[in-house]
């Protein structure tokens, strides 16, 4: 999980970067195995990232959250977009009730931002002071691409 450890990479993460090959395995056992939609992001068949999908229940049952993940060496190569659109491209199918794939990123993620809207998905608006994040409360910039919304 060469991501995991990079302490650019969780930055903008809710944890910390993993400093040993245990907290790693554990968090694949109790986080990535139970998932419902959790992919790696492979390249020459070695994870340098993940992307996933988390559905909601009850009456948010439409609308899924994207999350990604990829080591910093990538960034900068479109791996983290191409991975995005592949997502946007087959989720709906495979999860017909979806109608809302939403993504929230930091303010100051603009590397992320850049992702989300070159993947079709569209800026809302800023959710001011929104979420608590390594102790200090954040910004968040909501994202959303629907199941109507033209692919790219």
């Amino acid at each position: 999980m060469v991501w995991a450890t990079d302490a650019k990479v969780t930055r903008f993460c809710s944890w910390e970067p993993y400093s040993n090959k245990e907290d790693a395995l554990n968090y694949i056992k109790k986080s990535v195995l139970p998932h419902p939609w959790f992919k790696a992001v492979c390249l020459n068949n070695r994870p340098i990232g993940a992307v996933s999908v988390t559905k909601n229940s009850g009456n948010d049952i439409c609308r899924g959250e994207l999350g990604y993940v990829l080591a910093s060496q990538y960034w900068g190569k479109g791996i983290a977009t191409k991975a995005v659109k592949l997502v946007a491209k087959t989720i709906f199918t495979e999860w017909p009730h979806l109608e809302r794939l939403e993504a929230l990123v930091d303010v100051q993620n603009a590397g992320s931002q850049r992702v989300l809207e070159k993947a079709g998905f569209e800026r809302e608006g800023v959710l001011r002071k929104y979420l608590i994040l390594k102790g200090k409360s954040r910004d968040m910039v909501m994202f959303s691409l629907l199941s109507t919304d033209p692919q790219i």
